[in-house]
């Protein structure tokens, strides 16, 4: 459940699973299972619902006798192992978020640490993520995440360019780089930021054509990330970074350690480094003491920064966080979601007006999947799951998931574009 660094520890528990003899499915019918592994979210209130549900959901087939054996890791495991013992019974045993070993000795008896940098990937063969920290540093007021996964962990060099000779061995092209902060990679493990000699060393590996940023704070951002951005064709022209707020006292109170001017600096100079770069964010409307103008100045923010990419996320207050010890969540519901409509109509607007400018222009474009009548794809603007997409009809040509092509756009709308086959690549 959640994000894609719990899907990364799911893959990596699969393979020590896997190679102890054990048929693995990811996201299989229950019925199919003799024991399921549920690895849960607990970033905010929605997803920690999705989580107990499905652990309803399974506890529910163990006691009719469909699966024999239940167990559940992860972030909300992490966090109210003791409720969740009291209020499930039905499940065998909670685990945390740090001691997969835990489960894989309990199943195994043995964890294979000479596996440690291999998984087996349960996204699209050809796009995988590569997690290359674990924890954070930083205090943000909203967040629980510090104290879910504990501090910020860099994982060296090495193990992550092994790890990633692994992935392109198994016919992995695009390297979605993650971490809860890359911008933090390498300062507890070198004294140093590391990042931009980690991607370096990624863009030496044979077959792997795509690598794309994750998640960078924009407090003490690796301004050096971007000239390699520039000058290396692997790395994708696109960056993920999180903003929340422009309001200096919202800011304040979120604890992002950083300004309204400052972002704005940051921002005006990544675009100035790289002109062609997709800046992807999040916003958090209905932080407390925000105010009527504190999202005036939000909606303002947006609609001048025109971002290529935003997603919003309405306030939750989060038990044990900073900002649940420390403030009152006094904005209803009904306010914060009207703010998020509000922001999100606004994006809807500027990713028409942006997608409407590339009819005409043509984008190397990977193929994710096939749909209905369409192949669906990618440029190196879009992130999976998340992003634009570009439909091509199958009358066009027969294209091969995974493979890159070069295409013309001759429509678009809000959030999807179509094109034309121009040029197949490999």
């Amino acid at each position: 459940m959640g994000c894609s660094k719990n899907l990364v520890d799911s893959e990596r528990l699969m393979r020590q699973l896997d190679s102890a003899g054990f048929e693995i499915m990811h996201d299989a019918p229950l019925d199919e299972a003799y024991a399921v592994v549920v690895n849960t979210c607990g970033f905010i209130h929605d997803a920690k619902q999705e989580s107990i549900d499905m652990i309803l959901q399974c506890a529910q087939a163990k006691k009719k006798g469909i699966i024999e054996n239940l167990f559940v890791t992860g972030c909300l495991s992490e966090l109210y192992k003791k409720e969740l013992e009291h209020e499930i019974p039905e499940v065998d045993r909670f685990f945390g978020a740090r001691n997969m070993e835990d489960i894989v000795r309990l199943l195994t008896r043995d964890y294979r640490h000479d596996l440690r940098n291999e998984r087996i990937v349960s996204t699209p063969a050809h796009y995988s993520y590569l997690k290359i920290a674990e924890g954070c540093n930083r205090a943000c007021a909203f967040c629980i995440i510090p104290q879910i996964r504990g501090p910020h962990v860099s994982t060296p060099i090495e193990d992550l360019f092994s790890e990633a000779a692994f992935l392109a061995g198994k016919g992995v092209r695009e390297l979605n780089v993650i971490s809860q902060d890359i911008s933090y990679y390498g300062l507890d493990l070198y004294r140093k930021q590391k990042l931009p000699e980690l991607i370096t060393r990624l863009c030496d590996l044979e077959g792997i054509d795509w690598i794309r940023l994750h998640y960078a704070y924009p407090n003490n951002f690796p301004m050096e990330i971007l000239e390699l951005m520039k000058r290396e064709p692997k790395i994708c022209r696109y960056l993920d970074m999180p903003v929340q707020h422009i309001s200096d006292k919202v800011l304040k109170n979120m604890r992002r350690n950083i300004t309204s001017r400052e972002t704005i600096t940051l921002i005006e100079a990544i675009r100035e480094k790289v002109p062609d770069i997709a800046l992807r964010t999040t916003l958090i409307v209905g932080h407390p003491g925000e105010t009527e103008r504190d999202f005036a100045q939000l909606v303002d923010f947006v609609t001048q920064t025109r971002f290529d990419r935003l997603g919003v996320f309405t306030y939750s207050h989060e038990d044990n966080t900073h900002a649940f010890k420390h403030y009152r969540d006094r904005i209803p519901k009904k306010v914060k979601q009207e703010r998020a409509d509000h922001i999100m109509e606004i994006q809807r607007c500027i990713s028409e007006e942006l997608n409407r400018m590339k009819i005409g222009k043509s984008f190397t474009t990977i193929i994710d999947r096939q749909e209905d009548d369409y192949y669906i794809g990618r440029t190196q603007h879009d992130s999976p799951e998340v992003d634009n997409e570009v439909l091509i009809h199958r009358s066009d040509a027969a294209l091969e998931t995974g493979n890159f092509y070069e295409v013309e756009i001759y429509e678009t709308t809000e959030f999807d574009l179509y094109a034309h086959i121009s040029k197949i690549n490999h």
